[in-house]
């Protein structure tokens, strides 16, 4: 997960080089990116979420995975204290992940949700932070257990392994 700053006036050099939807760009094109996005934007936090924690948030029963990710999401944007966060929401009742993501922001921030927030660059930007990030992981993670292809769970090499 990331969240990524910036600079108003900035903007456009994320629109130069290219920035766009993660899920749009190939693997060596976000690779491409990923250090000059860090140059570029003011700030950014990137937190690694834990399978246990992914495992837990599943098999609890106040918990689930849009709650566990506002939970991350306000962890990560109460590190960077933004006055305004542009956040993609992962539940379909935009209203009911606001309020509960609004409850653990600390501070004055105006939050707001949408669906394929990626087409605003900076969330793009902080997308692609994140994609290469757990690329890189996943990596370092089949050097030491073999091959078991991408780790999404529609992958069917990973669900065979």
């Amino acid at each position: 997960m990331c969240a990524a700053t910036i600079e108003e006036k900035d903007l456009h050099k994320l629109e130069d080089i290219g920035v766009k939807d993660s899920k749009l760009l190939t693997p060596k094109k976000r690779i491409a990116l990923f250090p000059q996005i860090k140059e570029i934007v003011k700030a950014y936090e990137i937190l690694i979420v834990e399978p246990a924690e992914i495992d837990d948030a599943l098999n609890s029963p106040h918990l689930n995975l849009n709650w566990l990710e506002a939970i991350k999401t306000a962890i990560v944007l109460n590190k960077l204290a933004p006055p305004k966060a542009i956040v993609d929401c992962p539940s379909n009742n935009v209203d009911a992940y606001h309020a509960y993501l609004g409850q653990f922001i600390k501070g004055e921030m105006e939050l707001q949700l949408e669906h394929n927030a990626e087409r605003y660059t900076i969330v793009a930007a902080a997308s692609i932070l994140a994609k290469v990030t757990r690329d890189n992981l996943i990596e370092e993670m089949k050097k030491k257990y073999g091959d078991f292809g991408s780790g999404y769970p529609s992958d069917p090499k990973t669900k065979d392994f």
